[in-house]
Parts: C-alpha cells; structure tokens; sequence
C-alpha cells in the first residue's frame, strides 16, 4: 500500500458538488461517489475531517435573499450544511466507513455537540468526522469552518476541493488566457484577492501555518492523489 503523505487532514466539499448536474439540492448519486473517494483515503490510513458548504441550497449573498437579514441568512447556510453532512454521513457509512457527525451548533437528535477533544478522540479512532453548521457563528464561511477546525484538531494540510482543477492570476470562466499557479504564497493570495477561498481563511491559515491545497474535486481519484503527494491543483503555503 502506498504510504500517505499526511497524516491528519481536514477536506472542505463545496456544497455545489452535491447537487451534481441539477445545480440545486442533494443528488444521491453524486454524494456516493463522494463517499466513495473519502473511503478510499481513508483506506490509506489517513485521519480525515470533513466540512461540506451549502452552497446547493443558498448563498449567504444571494440577491434573491435580500429581504432577509445576514445573520439569518448565515444560520440557515448552518442548518443546509446539516443536510450535506447527513446526507455524507449516510453514504460513508452504508461503504462501511465508521464516522461521527459534529455540529457547531446544537442539534443533539441527529449530531453530537462539536468539541475539540472529542473529535480528535474519534479521529485517533478511525474514525471520519464530518464537521457541520460552519463555525456555529454568523459572518464566517464554511472555509473559514475549514481552517478553524484544521488549526483546531492539528491537521497537517487543508484540501480544498472544489470546481476547479486550482487557483488562477484571474477567473478562467471569463479569461481563457489566465495562468494556473502551482504554488503561491499566502501573502501573494491575500494581496491578489484570490476568490477562491475567503480571506479569513486563508489568514487562519497563514497564522497556523497549515498549508492549504486547492484542487478540483471532479476529476476521480483527486483526493487520494494529494494525500499520497502527487503534484495536483495549487498550494498555498
């Protein structure tokens, strides 16, 4: 078996991944190719942490949710998140994947209560450990919930997987022409405004020294490639 390059890691999956080609809500098909690609790196030993975005549901800024404050908006990107998790957990567990459900906010029927030590507990178990509801706060992303919980368990890297194959100079949906770049510094991704990743995040990221790896989730195997060091997507470090 090939040996990982991480030990502990913390994945973050857009919640538009789990729509698939419907663009809204959960596709059960895609959500268990999912779980199959978690199952396989955690085949390798790897102590894995999940946070799923809800993307699928709702944008905290949509236009559409104009008449609803921020602070709303933000709990239910939370309570969407939940779905996402569930829906993960569910999968994972129907492979034969042992997980544990923890949630920033209280939701005691369907997740246990995040707390730091537990989580590491499970993770020291086998365990794969979903983390949802973000950080449990308003005005924070799920990414920022990534980096957090990365800092917080002690993870050697952050896996952004998302719906491109890395970061670009400018957005390649509108400019053919712009370049991939295989590694950029977190200064370099804050001072360019990097959309790819918020920059409360990144910032979290700079002061724990964790580095993150910004890949596209798409491609099958991806995530198994970075765990085991293969040279993919973009790191910022």
């Amino acid at each position: 078996m090939p040996e990982a390059r991480y030990k502990r890691v913390v994945v973050k999956l857009s919640g538009e991944a789990f729509a698939g080609s419907n663009g809204f809500g959960i596709d059960p098909d895609v959500v268990h190719w999912i779980a199959e690609e978690v199952r396989d790196c955690h085949g390798l030993g790897v102590e894995c942490g999940i946070v799923v975005g809800a993307g699928n549901f709702l944008r905290a800024r949509s236009s559409g949710l104009h008449n609803i404050d921020r602070t709303t908006t933000d709990y239910m990107g939370m309570l969407a998140s939940m779905l996402n998790c569930l829906a993960l957990q569910a999968s994972l567990e129907a492979l034969g994947v042992q997980t544990r459900l923890l949630s920033a906010i209280e939701v005691r029927e369907v997740a246990e209560p995040y707390i730091r030590r537990r989580a590491i507990r499970h993770l020291e178990k086998g365990r794969v450990v979903i983390f949802a509801a973000g950080t449990g706060n308003p005005y924070f992303t799920t990414d920022t919930a990534a980096a957090l919980r990365a800092a917080e368990i002690g993870a050697e890297a952050l896996l952004k997987a998302t719906n491109v194959d890395g970061v670009y100079e400018r957005d390649p949906k509108t400019d053919a022409t712009a370049k991939k770049l295989d590694r950029l510094t977190y200064l370099d991704a804050l001072r360019q405004g990097i959309r790819v990743m918020d920059a409360t995040a990144i910032s979290l990221s700079m002061d724990t020294k964790i580095p993150v790896i910004v890949f596209g989730l798409r491609t099958p195997g991806n995530i198994k490639r970075v765990l085991l060091g293969e040279p993919i997507g973009s790191v910022i470090s």
